[in-house]
């Protein structure tokens, strides 16, 4: 790849003599289940800080609704659930990392309970759910489909507790801070500050994901990739970018939000049925409505242009209506807000984009290739869950993989002798100087050139894809990176557009590279799995060209 693509080091013009400084032994840069689980691994001796641009309730770890997956119930086996997420992940899983995530589950599901997560029970024993991919019922939850809530309520309650936390809220990482080919840190900025370089000898990426990057989302705001282009410009290398996950069914209706409905809902006996209210699954894959989400989403999309209608539906009026209200009890409060009964009204819905199984290649212990970053969470990309998710893995990920993030960069602080520790808080005698072109704040209608990406990355770089509609996409998305990226922005907004910019362009390229149809990634003119491709794509900043590296 050329310099044009890659953009500037730094979105803005620093200096360590010109701002102000914080030292800290492990920062941690997100709020979410990923991070905290990190923070709460971190041993007590060090001083660790968590960054995050909004709070600790706004995370997207806040809005899963499905639950945890883990092997609880005495007939079900660590092998039927590694078995399960393998053929999810269509040949890209590594089977070691899958086979060690499984086993972890329990022991973090138990960690959990200890915290004061309560989840749903019945006579005593955990209520377990059953959602697409998956051969038994194993889906733990909390609140009928309000998992993620009260996860972090007790996860933050505990993080809390922690008298060598320092949390700063409202305040956007623009860039990771690197020196001799090593992390040492990040460039904050928050309102009330400004620019402030917080230095740590250890560094944990726990940001997200991306799916805002799409007009069709169950993200929250601002989950627009920022994480993966820190990485990015700080060198480290990604992979997997090619893979966006689209949740099959996200409420659609004008005016509202476009809210995810958990995948339980199919798993509790809802149809999917069309326009005409005919049911549709069966004819696409045995399982129907409880097929992996890859298959689901396709599947209605080619039946939404079958039948020239915006949209499918789900159908839940067969089921006993008690039941659906009380373990949907979220879903049936939003339904009600646009008059309709969840348990008797066909609700609306659609894909989404909903999760970047792509992101910073980690190996087990959360390293990434920059000495010093580590990360963890959907910002990586871990070899869990290969070419597709499977259902509720995410969170069981975020809390294996925090944990042992956190543990990492412990033990990598506590190891340095004293004098190496002393050297890592010293300021080195740099700066980070890029050249200003154009005014600072510029005079662009920010908010029109992100709508016009989220739509075009829906329109081209969604669902189905092919060589000429991603092309079409990269020659726009080319077209605003020249004159967005060289640009210095002063406040969040901008920056948000030039991380937006460089990931979209990743992933673009990532899926005309990827010249076959796997998981999530559907390329209509290579509708066939190809053994030649069952390869990692793996991009670094400075590098020509993308590496092609087997599964393990």
């Amino acid at each position: 790849m050329n310099q044009a693509f890659e953009g500037p080091r730094y979105l803005v013009a620093f200096g360590p003599q010109r701002v102000p400084h914080c030292f800290t032994d492990v920062l941690i840069l997100g709020g979410g289940l990923a991070g905290l689980r990190a923070a709460l691994a971190v041993d007590p001796r060090l001083a660790v800080t968590v960054v995050t641009k909004d709070d600790l309730q706004a995370s997207s770890s806040q809005w899963a609704q499905g639950g945890i997956a883990s092997v609880v119930d005495p007939e079900d086996r660590f092998d039927n659930h590694v078995a399960d997420t393998l053929t999810a992940g269509c040949g890209l899983c590594h089977e070691d990392v899958v086979d060690a995530v499984v086993r972890e589950a329990p022991g973090r599901i138990a960690e959990l309970i200890a915290w004061g997560t309560r989840f749903d029970s019945a006579n005593g024993s955990l209520e377990l759910g059953r959602e697409g991919g998956h051969s038994h019922h194993r889906i733990v939850h909390a609140l009928g489909d309000a998992t993620g809530r009260e996860v972090m309520r007790a996860v933050i309650e505990q993080a809390r507790g922690l008298e060598n936390l320092a949390v700063w809220p409202d305040t956007f990482t623009i860039d990771l801070v690197t020196h001799e080919s090593r992390c040492r840190g990040a460039i904050v900025w928050n309102p009330a500050h400004g620019k402030t370089i917080v230095w740590a000898r250890r560094t944990i990426l726990a940001t997200g994901g991306a799916g805002q990057l799409y007009r069709e989302s169950t993200n929250p705001p601002g989950v627009g990739g920022d994480g993966m282009a820190l990485a990015w410009r700080a060198g480290a290398e990604l992979r997997d970018m090619e893979f966006m996950q689209f949740h099959p069914t996200v409420l659609y209706i004008a005016g509202g939000a476009r809210s995810l409905i958990t995948e339980a809902v199919r798993g509790a006996g809802a149809h999917l049925v069309d326009r005409d209210g005919r049911r549709f699954m069966p004819e696409f894959d045995p399982r129907a409505e409880l097929a992996p989400r890859d298959v689901v989403s396709r599947a209605i999309t080619v039946v939404m242009h079958r039948t020239h209608h915006a949209n499918v539906y789900l159908d839940l009026a067969h089921l006993d209506a008690d039941m659906v209200r009380r373990r949907f009890p979220g879903m049936a409060e939003i339904c009600a807000k646009f008059g309709l009964d969840l348990a008797r009204d066909r609700i609306p819905v659609r894909p989404g984009a909903h999760y970047m199984i792509g992101g910073v290649t980690v190996d087990d212990t959360g390293r990434t290739t920059l000495p010093g970053l580590l990360a963890a969470g959907e910002v990586t990309s871990s070899g869990l869950h290969g070419a597709n998710r499977l259902a509720s893995n995410s969170l069981l990920e975020g809390l294996v993989y925090g944990a042992r993030a956190g543990a990492a960069a412990s033990a990598d602080v506590l190891a340095m002798p004293e004098s190496d520790r002393a050297d890592e808080y010293r300021v080195p005698p740099i700066s980070f100087p890029r050249a200003a072109a154009g005014e600072p704040n510029g005079t662009l209608d920010l908010a029109d050139i992100r709508n016009s990406l989220r739509a075009l990355m829906w329109r081209h770089v969604g669902v189905e894809r092919t060589e000429a509609s991603l092309r079409e996409a990269l020659d726009a998305v080319e077209g605003w990176c020249r004159y967005v990226l060289p640009r210095q922005f002063a406040d969040p907004p901008g920056w948000q557009l030039q991380n937006m910019l460089e990931v979209a362009r990743l992933m673009i390229h990532a899926a005309i590279d990827r010249r076959e149809t796997r998981g999530v990634h559907y390329r209509a003119d290579h509708p066939a799995t190809s053994d030649a491709w069952r390869r990692h794509i793996a991009w670094r900043r400075g590098r020509p060209e993308p590496v092609l590296e087997p599964v393990p």
